[in-house]
């Protein structure tokens, strides 16, 4: 409610909803301006992909959650391997400088087939997945210069198949290390890093 310039008199209004509006209208500014940003670096990341032949083993798509760039098992791995190989490499160290001075957050998704691996190293999928997504964020970090606190690693195993695990070429397409750059709307559930703790969160802390 406002009033008039007399004083005397209350004049129907509701600036918090225009407020409410504007903020609105800004973050929608922000989500465009975001959208145009990671879509010129997926055309980025498609043409260096066409460029070098890797079409067929590593491909990029837009999904709601962002940018996924998917590598098959065999760009970086060697088969029941967690070790980079010099080829993986190669390919990280051409593309990664698209994506080392992003602001948003990124994930390493590890997954495999459905064949069970058990050896002394990985008794199962998930230890093998987990190596692997675990070991591509080591060297994001330890070799490009990525962020530690913008990266987390993850481990699906078998459990999130792109196709289903009922013949050979489909394995071969579920065993990948995805890279997901992820919108700043689903950053928002990241865990906070300590140093980004404001005054009154660590009165918090001192309270509990």
């Amino acid at each position: 409610m406002l009033l008039d310039s007399s004083g005397s008199k209350v004049i129907p209004g509701s600036p918090p909803e225009q407020m409410q509006n504007i903020v609105e209208q800004d973050e929608q500014i922000k989500d465009q301006l975001e959208l145009m940003q990671l879509e010129n670096l997926k055309r980025n990341l498609e043409e260096y992909i066409e460029e070098n032949g890797l079409s067929t083993r590593v491909s990029v798509g837009m999904e709601e959650r962002g940018i996924v760039l998917s590598f098959q098992e065999a760009v970086l791995f060697d088969l029941g391997s967690a070790q980079l190989t010099p080829n993986a490499h190669e390919i990280l160290t051409k593309l990664t400088p698209l994506m080392v001075d992003i602001p948003n957050y990124i994930r390493v998704e590890g997954h495999t087939d459905d064949l069970p691996i058990n050896n002394s190293r990985y008794p199962s999928n998930w230890e093998l997945s987990a190596a692997r997504s675990t070991n591509v964020l080591q060297a994001m970090i330890n070799e490009f210069g990525f962020t530690p606190q913008k990266m987390s690693a993850t481990a699906y195993g078998q459990y999130r198949p792109r196709v289903p695990n009922s013949n050979t070429e489909n394995r071969q397409l579920n065993r990948r290390v995805d890279l997901i750059i992820l919108r700043n709307k689903f950053a928002e559930v990241e865990p906070n890093s300590i140093s980004t703790l404001n005054e009154t969160d660590y009165e918090n802390f001192d309270n509990l």
